[in-house]
């Protein structure tokens, strides 16, 4: 594998997390008119529905799809999608949201064994520094209810990349097609029960073609072309190559939030972002000194 990108991946990689990073404003705008969690039932309703009929379910165990489709669908962007509506900023969403990268670091650990590694707690110590930087302004731009959601989210994403690296080797489209099956009946069931089919009903006749466009982009977009070729990348270079791009996702996110939104930069939320940016850079491109490996293996 080549260690570096191509011009032409790394132009492929900065659209996905253009992607990635812009969709919190996509979802600001659908939820304008659609519950929460009926949007996301629409966003995985139209993954799955056009989709299975031209890609074969990936060979997994539909456990292993289920936990995939629930953890992705109901608690990443099922809760996300709540914590938006009026609970949290797009920006400062697409900032907590990030904090994922370390709780997929505690389940590989929790089913390997892996033991913490010193430069990893400094990376969390940062990360929770930038967090507490965002709970002492409860209520400008997010309500601790709102980033204890988000966080919930980034949980259910950890699940998620769990779910899909003990799948194994295999078509990451098809199998975020599949997996969307499971996501489905749990996001509607509940937005039947606690939204109700009279704020369905309302939504769908308030939504306005910016609506359906946020819908067909949320599918479309973000799921299948923003996972399918990060999937693409990461099977022709290492991981430490193209992992490090989504470090730009919040970049884009805050950027999105402040030109479309109107969203406000005060300096807090530039520290805080520094803050979470730090840690999980140093997560990220922490490599051990070729000394210290030897003196290691010595």
């Amino acid at each position: 594998m080549s260690p570096q990108l191509s011009w032409r991946d790394a132009l492929l990689a900065m659209a996905i997390v253009f992607v990635w990073g812009t969709n919190f404003v996509v979802i600001r705008l659908g939820l304008n008119a659609l519950p929460p969690l009926f949007f996301a039932t629409l966003r995985f309703l139209f993954v799955f529905v056009p989709m299975a009929v031209f890609l074969k379910k990936p060979n997994v165990p539909w456990s292993n799809l289920a936990i995939y489709g629930v953890a992705i669908g109901l608690f990443q962007f099922g809760i996300l999608f709540i914590a938006m509506h009026g609970r949290i900023s797009p920006g400062l969403a697409s900032l907590v949201v990030q904090m994922q990268v370390f709780f997929t670091i505690g389940l590989s650990m929790l089913r390997t064994g892996e033991r913490i590694k010193p430069h990893q707690m400094a990376a969390f110590a940062l990360a929770l520094a930038g967090m507490g930087v965002i709970a002492s302004h409860n209520g400008d731009g997010a309500t601790l209810a709102g980033v204890a959601l988000v966080l919930v989210a980034a949980m259910g994403w950890a699940f998620g990349n769990q779910a899909s690296r003990e799948a194994g080797k295999v078509n990451m489209l098809a199998y975020v097609v599949w997996a969307a099956l499971f996501a489905v009946p749990p996001l509607l069931t509940l937005s039947l029960l606690l939204e109700g089919p009279a704020a369905i009903l309302s939504g769908i006749g308030q939504a306005t073609p910016v609506t359906w466009a946020a819908v067909i982009w949320q599918s479309v977009g973000n799921t299948m072309f923003g996972y399918a070729c990060w999937a693409w990348l990461l099977s022709r270079y290492p991981a430490a190559t193209v992992a490090p791009m989504s470090l730009l996702v919040p970049v884009f996110g805050f950027g999105a939030s402040a030109v479309i939104l109107h969203e406000p930069l005060p300096l807090w939320k530039i520290d805080a972002t520094l803050l979470i940016m730090a840690g999980l850079a140093v997560n990220l491109l922490w490599r051990p000194r070729k000394s210290a490996i030897r003196g290691g293996a010595a």
